[in-house]
């Protein structure tokens, strides 16, 4: 037997209905905010930027980037990636696959090399990063990036900044003493343009060349 409520007290103007309502809406709309791809959060912001801005915690984030200090405030969510391309402009590192399948936006963490569309922004407090932008000194580039320059280890060139990123990292890693170890080494990174054979040979010249890298 259906239950009834008071006059006046209907399941549309019940006050504890209506609270489960607005909890499933904003529930759904934190769930679509968290989902939705990059792209589409940005076309939309134009419409709904406030509503969004008030459901993100900005927090405090300080790091160092090519050499500069940067004090920041960041959505939890935000990438490295996405830091360093749309709140720093450094454009270098690109935006392949953002799955961390391509290497296309590797750059180095206190030395190390990272894939930066896997890595939040938040995790990076207190590092020291650098990115293709900052491997050349004025007019004298890196000699890794010269290498590849010589032995035209680019086609497209869109993979090229990560390419050089991990090619130094491998080096670093000492994992450059032959072209198998090379490739092995640099295997996370695709160049969709096929270049693979001049990128080992870039690599192989830094690394018995002794240049400090």
């Amino acid at each position: 037997m259906a239950s009834k409520l008071p006059p006046g007290n209907s399941a549309e103007n019940n006050p504890a209905h209506e609270g489960r309502r607005s909890f499933i809406k904003k529930a759904s709309l934190l769930a679509a905010l968290a989902a939705a791809p990059p792209g589409l959060v940005k076309a939309a912001e134009s419409d709904w930027d406030e509503k969004a801005a008030a459901f993100f915690e900005q927090v405090p984030l300080s790091i160092e980037v090519n050499g500069i200090a940067h004090r920041l405030s960041v959505e939890p969510r935000v990438t490295l990636l996405d830091l360093l391309r749309e709140q720093l402009a450094l454009t270098g590192t690109k935006k392949g696959c953002d799955h961390g399948q391509c290497g296309a936006c590797t750059v180095h963490v206190d030395g190390r090399r990272v894939l930066s569309c896997l890595s939040l922004a938040v995790m990076q407090n207190g590092k020291k990063i650098t990115t293709i932008e900052g491997l050349a000194t004025g007019d004298n580039l890196h000699p890794m990036q010269e290498a590849f320059i010589r032995h035209d280890g680019f086609q497209c060139g869109y993979c090229t900044p990560g390419q050089i990123m991990s090619g130094i990292a491998c080096i670093r890693e000492g994992h450059a003493a032959s072209e198998d170890q090379v490739r092995e080494y640099m295997s996370g990174n695709i160049c969709r343009c096929g270049a693979y054979p001049n990128i080992v040979k870039a690599i192989t010249e830094v690394a018995k060349g002794g240049q400090k890298v």
